[in-house]
């Protein structure tokens, strides 16, 4: 994993999504349009926390997040999310 340049701020964590399934369990391959958005990621880096609210996370762990949680950056050819703490579900 190389050094990424972002800082997230405060209790923001910043996680690089796991990539689409590309087949369905019988073989079939699925389209681009068609792909569900992931909700796992690994998280490449965290924010500070505040006075309220600590981080937990830490780079390296794998995630759980909403379907909808975050936005979406790029970053040197890679996508990202940047989310608050409270957006992640679970560490597994």
């Amino acid at each position: 994993m190389s050094k990424i340049k972002i800082r997230p701020l405060a209790d923001r964590v910043l996680v690089e999504p796991s990539s689409a399934e590309e087949k369905t369990a019988g073989g079939i391959i699925i389209p681009d349009t068609a792909k569900e958005k992931p909700q796992q990621g690994t998280v490449v880096a965290v924010g500070p926390g505040t006075a309220d609210d600590k981080i937990t996370v830490k780079v390296g762990d794998i995630v759980l997040y909403g379907k909808y949680a975050g936005t979406e950056i790029g970053h040197e050819g890679k996508n990202y999310l940047i989310m608050r703490e409270s957006d992640i579900f679970a560490i597994i």
